[in-house]
């Protein structure tokens, strides 16, 4: 890991991608004892309105809470990509969900197919957020698998804690054969 890895989750008002931040700084900070930090965008819309949580990851500490150039950039629609991409780093990964982003600027993206994935392995398009977290974490390393388990599994509503963990095996699933970024299958 860099000594400073930023991470933007954007989509929609109710695709889960604020909890997702909160988790994925959770995991970091909690449970592999990495310095992190976690804020979060939206509109006033309960549902529908654009959604961005930014992650920052360090083994240092972090003395700037924003992102200033992100690293990886999850987009869940196509509204995300068109407002965001520009605060990717060039070298830095693009995942979209296949099925709701219909073009991307750069041909470099991973398009995964988050949401059908999620109401294939679980029944319900909610947990795509869980899957995509699977997805980055499988990729990058950024966390360890154990600790997004339990902070997945610590964060989960009340009686989905199993529904979660198989949306996350999902994710981890998804990406398991796909080269890492700038590598091979299994680096």
């Amino acid at each position: 890991m860099t000594d400073r890895y930023e991470i933007a989750l954007a989509g929609t008002g109710g695709q889960g991608m604020i909890l997702a931040g909160l988790i994925l700084a959770e995991a970091a900070a909690l449970f592999d004892h990495k310095h992190a930090v976690q804020s979060q965008d939206y509109g006033p819309e309960a549902r529908g309105g654009a959604s961005k949580s930014e992650v920052i990851i360090s083994d240092q500490e972090i003395g700037f809470p924003k992102i200033m150039a992100a690293d990886l950039l999850l987009a869940m629609s196509q509204e995300s990509v068109d407002k965001y991409y520009h605060t990717l780093k060039k070298q830095g990964i693009l995942l979209v969900d296949r099925d709701l982003v219909s073009r991307t600027p750069t041909s470099r993206a991973y398009r995964l197919p988050l949401t059908a994935t999620a109401v294939e392995k679980t029944g319900k398009k909610l947990t795509a957020s869980v899957v995509a977290l699977g997805a980055i974490v499988g990729l990058t390393g950024i966390v360890s698998r154990e600790a997004i388990l339990a902070a997945v599994t610590d964060r989960a509503p009340k009686g989905t804690a199993e529904l979660n963990q198989k949306a996350l095996a999902a994710g981890f699933e998804l990406v398991a054969n796909l080269p890492a970024p700038g590598g091979k299958v299994g680096e």
